[in-house]
């Protein structure tokens, strides 16, 4: 067995990165799946929100990807959330300036990761919402890239962005990148550019825009503050249902063996929101 990598990425902050990454970590956890989540944004807000205390952290991945400390001593086990963490904190600013002048740099996570790989389903890494050396070793780490975002016009804009970064690493270091789905977030269908938009996503990518829709949800947005996945602060709510629901759809798609085609040629329409 060997662990599929998925990043969430976007460069646009605020459209449920974290949220999604620990929530469907937490889902697919509780399909039996092994389970790694690699926290790997300096705000830490993956780690806060599986129950750490970013504030008290021996290790963190700050020594995985400086080569301080092997992988497997840095992994905390997270009862509440059932999956295992690679947590961290502030200190991965630090990393982004020195890994600047590391050899191989971009490929550090990726060394780091390559020893656990048999031990886990999956492993999914929270990237920062920026584009820089941590986003790119977890790019290079990474067999796809899900990329949640909310359905609002400068979205659009946004991903374009994100898929030209995406179709250059692919092109110098990982061949193997792919896009692994679209998931919109915080949708709300009542709103009728958040409706406009869900179409043209799908209009240009197809099947690689995920059928479940994660709706705005009070319970989602209160859950991390108790450091719980939805799933376990209210698992009957409409963010909880939300995320089994994808992670139903992931495993689906991976049992009949998709091969999906993704168009990357992507560009938002020129005019205004309608």
């Amino acid at each position: 067995m060997r662990a599929q990598i998925i990043a969430f990425a976007n460069q646009k902050g605020g459209v449920g990165k974290t949220t999604s990454c620990i929530n469907l970590g937490a889902s697919l956890a509780a399909t039996q799946r092994r389970i790694l989540l690699v926290d790997f944004d300096p705000q830490g807000n993956a780690t806060m929100g599986s129950g750490l205390d970013k504030h008290q952290l021996s290790l963190s991945a700050y020594e995985v990807v400086m080569d301080e400390a092997p992988a497997r001593e840095v992994i905390s086990s997270c009862p509440n959330t059932g999956y295992d963490i690679i947590p961290a904190n502030s200190d991965l600013t630090a990393a982004e300036i020195e890994l600047l002048s590391s050899p191989e740099r971009e490929k550090k996570l990726a060394k780091a990761l390559s020893s656990l790989s048999s031990q886990y389903h999956y492993i999914l890494i929270d990237c920062p919402p920026s584009l820089n050396m941590l986003t790119v070793n977890a790019l290079v780490a990474a067999d796809s890239v899900l990329i949640p975002m909310q359905c609002e016009y400068f979205a659009l804009e946004g991903l374009t962005g994100l898929l030209s970064t995406i179709a250059e690493i692919k092109k110098i270091y990982n061949p193997k990148l792919a896009i692994q789905g679209i998931l919109r977030t915080m949708f709300d269908p009542r709103n009728r550019l958040a409706v406009e938009v869900a179409r043209q996503l799908i209009e240009h990518f197809g099947d690689k825009v995920y059928r479940t829709v994660i709706p705005r949800n009070t319970r989602l947005a209160e859950a991390p503050s108790h450091g719980l996945p939805a799933i376990q602060y209210d698992r009957y709510s409409r963010g909880s249902i939300g995320y089994l629901t994808l992670a139903g759809e992931i495993l689906r798609r991976e049992e009949q063996g998709e091969e999906l085609v993704c168009r990357v040629d992507f560009a938002p329409a020129a005019s205004g929101p309608p």
